[in-house]
């Protein structure tokens, strides 16, 4: 029987407390983005775009960084992914236009994908299938351990200094971060017995795209809906705090408040996922989201922001792991990087459309925009609950998971 702390206990030094370093300088910096964009003249609107180009990077990165992964390896992936991540940092730290804003956050984005896709893959074949979601959720809890500092070091500074120190954090956090996740040794051989001993050549994208496109229209739709609906909060939170005449600082404190719930419920969501299924926090975690979403243009002042604030958090807390477990469990062992790059390129499409959606429909109504998002987190759930039990229907039983060729059409 696998012992969650021996397996896990070899990752904290690579992956665990990088990600927490990392989620420091994203949770500092992520609430003053939109705000950033409008003091250098953007509307709320195009604010709220700004905010979507996170998502759009991570789009335009995902298809390259699996291609990268393969070809040099987690560690060599993860040091380019660090440099170019500083940079876009950087341009936004000294960006003096909008223009300049959003081509530092879109270069951000685009790295990020990198370093997501080298350590999902890196913890898909260096743990066993019986602990998976727990190292997922914890490496999720990591990440969101220090998202929870991140505001909170925000607010001083920003009280202290102005909106661009959020992104100096971010910058030194950044370079701290790949640092230390640049000593993660390669993956070891997946966890398989039915790998190929000869090299096979790589698949392309559009042979993945064939082989397994009735899992990507069914269950990669939910992780696409699952992205959209968690990605919308860093811009319309934001966006609604300003909208009720609450100060930078307040919206950050409210973050953080959230944060504290997100991160006590991330943990247990895994071993939740572990021993009951990947449905039992998919479908409840898309569901709160799509509540908070309904209720937030019906609050007016901290208290209430914050109570929605923290039905975000609990969904996004659950869902915390959700997708990199899933694309684990389907993944197929040759392939392994291009495939989870298509899986995470649904979802963090779902990311970038989700702030779209708010940068578009809140030029007539932010709160119109927050209820078309809570539809969207709505859809995800109903498609969490009916294709989850399709594809892997015990997760703590490895031998009886459906891989995805059971689908091929």
């Amino acid at each position: 029987m696998t012992r969650p702390g021996a397996a896990l206990r070899p990752l904290v030094a690579t992956v665990y407390v990088p990600s927490v370093v990392f989620g420091v300088g994203q949770g500092a910096a992520m609430p003053m983005l939109p705000l950033r964009a409008v003091e250098l003249g953007a509307s709320p609107a195009l604010a709220a775009g700004i905010a979507a180009l996170t998502g759009a990077g991570l789009l335009l990165g995902d298809l390259p960084a699996g291609r990268l992964v393969a070809r040099f390896g987690e560690r060599r992936a993860i040091m380019l992914g660090a440099g170019a991540g500083a940079l876009g940092v950087l341009a936004v730290l000294l960006a003096t236009s909008v223009g300049a804003l959003a081509l530092g956050v879109l270069l951000s984005g685009c790295s990020m994908s990198v370093w997501t896709l080298a350590r999902q893959r890196y913890l898909a074949d260096a743990v066993p299938v019986a602990v998976r979601a727990r190292a997922m959720s914890l490496f999720a809890t990591m990440w969101r351990t220090g998202a929870l500092v991140g505001p909170f070091v925000g607010a001083v500074v920003v009280a202290a200094v102005g909106i661009r120190s959020a992104f100096a954090v971010q910058l030194v956090t950044v370079v701290v971060s790949g640092w230390l996740m640049s000593r993660l040794p390669d993956a070891p051989a997946p966890r398989t017995d039915d790998v190929p001993q000869h090299d096979p050549a790589p698949l392309t994208v559009l042979a993945i795209a064939a082989r397994y496109r009735r899992l990507f229209l069914t269950l990669g739709m939910a992780t696409l809906f699952m992205g959209a609906a968690r990605a919308s909060r860093d811009a319309v939170v934001p966006l609604w705090g300003t909208h009720i005449g609450l100060e930078p600082e307040q919206v950050s404190l409210v973050f953080g408040c959230a944060g504290v719930l997100e991160v006590l419920v991330s943990t247990p969501a895994g071993v939740l996922m572990d021993r009951f299924g990947r449905q039992a926090v998919a479908t409840p975690s898309l569901a709160l989201l799509a509540l908070a979403y309904v209720l937030l243009p019906w609050s007016g002042s901290v208290a209430t922001l914050a109570l929605v604030a923290v039905v975000l958090g609990l969904g996004n807390g659950l869902g915390n792991g959700v997708v990199m477990t899933l694309g684990a469990d389907v993944t197929p062992p040759h392939g392994r990087a291009e495939f989870l790059a298509s899986w995470r390129l649904l979802h963090d499409g779902g990311m970038f459309v989700g702030p779209l959606v708010i940068a578009t429909v809140a030029s007539a109504s932010l709160a119109l925009a927050s209820g078309a998002v809570g539809l969207l987190a709505a859809t995800g759930a109903l498609f969490m609950w009916r294709y989850v039990p399709r594809y892997v229907p015990v997760p703590s039983r490895p031998d009886l998971v459906r891989t995805p060729a059971v689908e091929v059409s």
